[in-house]
C-alpha cells in the first residue's frame, strides 16, 4: 500500500539537462539531495541529482510527517554527551532552518507545535530533567502537568514545544526539487547509482541516509539502515490531537492530519532487531501493535486506510555524518539522523552545500564530521 504522503500530485518541474561533466552529482533525490541541490544551483554550480525512485520516494515520503527541533537525543543527554555549548548550537541551528522551511514548504509545514509525552512516572522523570536542561540554556520549551481531557490514553506530562510543526513531506521535497530544478538542477528519475566513482562530477554527494547501504564502503558500518512502519486511519468525527506527540522515547509518535485521519508510527522495539533491516515491507507484529494503540488513542477500532514501512539511518551516537568521505578527496556525505530527517535532512544538505562552496565556518559541521570515526 502506498504511503498517504504520496497520493498528492507532484507540481510541474523544470526539464534540465547538462551535457557532460557536472560540479556536483548528488545520490538521493529526498529532502537532502534536494535541499543542496538547491542551495548549489543557486550559488551557479551545475549540479545533477539522481535517484532509483521519483522525488521523495524514499525516507522523505514514507516517515511521520514531523518537523522537529534539535536531534535524535533527548537535550539533556545531548548536553551531557558534547557539552551544552554545542547542544544549544544544534537545537538553534534547526529552530533557523524550521524557519526557512516554512519560508519554502507553503502550505506543506503548519506550525503547530508538537509534544513530547511521559508514558509513565519512569520517563516524566527523563523528560522533566530534559526540560530544566532546556530552561537552564534558553532552548524554547514549556512543562504541562495536564493534557487535554479528550485524548482517550492517561500519560504523566508533557514538554510542549511550540515551534515545532507538523509536515507534507513528499509535498516539501518536491517543491523543494521544483525550485533546484527552476534554479539550474537537472534531476534524474528512475536512475539508480551503483558505483559513485563512475559520476562525471568534480564532487559527489551521498545523501541517501539508510538507503543505499553498501555504496560508500567506508560508510558502511556508520550508517545502519533501519526500518520504520507507519499506518493511517480513515478520517475520524472529532479533533483529539492538534500536533504531532512522540513518547516511549519516541518509539511511538503520531498526529491527527488536517482531514481528520490519524497517522501512527513506531513500536519498532517490539521487534528490534528485526527492523535492523533495508527490506522495505511492513511485518504483522509491528503492525498489529499499530493498530492496538491506534484503537486507545481514538478510543475506537480503527479502520485502516494506509500503511507502509520506510528505512532511515541510524548512527552510533545519534548524531548525523555530513562533511568529506574519510579517503575520498571528492566523495561527501550528508545523513544519519537517527529518525530525525525532516528538519535535519533539510538542514544538512545545506550545509554540506556550503562546504562544497568553501563554507566550513559552521559549529555543527565540526561536529557531524564523517572523520571522528576515523581516529
Amino acid at each position: 500500500m502506498n504511503p498517504y504522503w504520496l497520493e498528492d500530485e507532484a507540481p510541474p518541474r523544470a526539464a534540465q539537462r547538462h551535457a557532460g561533466r557536472v560540479d556536483v552529482a548528488i545520490v538521493g533525490a529526498g529532502v537532502t539531495g534536494c535541499s543542496a541541490a538547491l542551495r548549489l544551483a543557486d550559488a551557479g554550480l551545475r549540479v545533477r541529482v539522481y535517484d532509483r525512485r521519483a522525488v521523495a520516494e524514499g525516507a522523505s515520503g514514507r516517515n511521520g510527517g514531523f518537523a522537529l527541533r534539535g536531534g535524535a537525543s533527548r537535550y539533556d543527554v545531548a548536553r551531557e554527551t558534547y557539552g551544552a555549548e554545542q547542544a544549544a548550537g544544534l537545537w538553534h541551528w534547526t529552530e533557523r532552518a524550521l524557519d526557512r522551511m516554512s519560508e519554502l514548504a507553503g502550505d506543506a509545514l503548519r506550525r503547530t507545535g508538537s509534544l513530547r509525552l511521559a508514558f509513565d512516572e519512569e520517563e516524566r522523570e527523563q523528560i522533566r530533567g530534559e526540560y530544566e536542561a532546556m530552561r537552564e540554556d534558553g532552548v524554547g520549551a514549556e512543562w504541562l502537568d495536564q493534557l487535554p481531557d479528550e485524548v482517550p490514553v492517561t500519560f504523566h506530562g508533557a514538554i510542549l514545544h511550540e515551534h515545532d510543526g507538523a509536515l507534507q513531506p513528499a509535498r516539501f521535497v518536491r517543491r523543494l526539487a521544483a525550485r533546484a530544478a527552476a534554479a539550474g538542477a537537472e534531476i534524474r528519475e528512475h536512475e539508480g547509482v551503483d558505483d559513485v566513482a563512475a559520476l562525471d562530477a568534480e564532487h559527489v554527494v551521498v545523501a541517501t541516509d539508510g538507503y543505499g547501504h553498501g555504496l560508500v564502503p567506508e560508510l558502511a558500518d556508520l550508517i545502519w539502515p533501519t526500518r520504520g512502519q507507519v499506518i493511517v486511519s480513515e478520517p475520524i468525527d472529532r479533533v483529539l490531537y492538534e500536533r504531532p506527540h512522540y513518547a516511549r522515547q519516541g518509539f511511538d509518535y503520531w498526529q491527527q492530519l488536517p482531514d481528520g485521519r490519524v497517522l501512527l508510527g513506531g513500536f519498532r522495539d517490539v521487534s528490534i532487531m528485526d527492523e535492523l533491516t533495508d527490506v522495505e515491507e511492513t511485518t504483522p507484529t509491528i503492525q498489529a501493535s499499530l493498530e492496538r494503540f491506534l484503537g486507545e488513542l481514538i478510543g475506537e477500532e480503527p479502520r485502516i486506510s494506509h500503511r507502509w514501512a520506510g528505512i532511515f539511518g541510524l548512527t552510533q551516537d545519534m548524531l548525523p555524518l555530513v562533511g568529506r568521505v574519510p579517503n575520498h578527496e571528492d566523495v561527501w556525505v550528508a545523513g544519519g539522523y537517527s529518525g530525525h530527517g525532516n528538519v535535519l535532512g533539510f538542514a544538512c544538505g545545506e550545509l554540506v552545500a556550503d562546504a562544497i562552496l568553501g563554507d566550513t565556518s559552521s559549529p555543527q559541521l565540526k561536529l557531524f564530521e564523517p572523520a571522528r570515526f576515523f581516529a
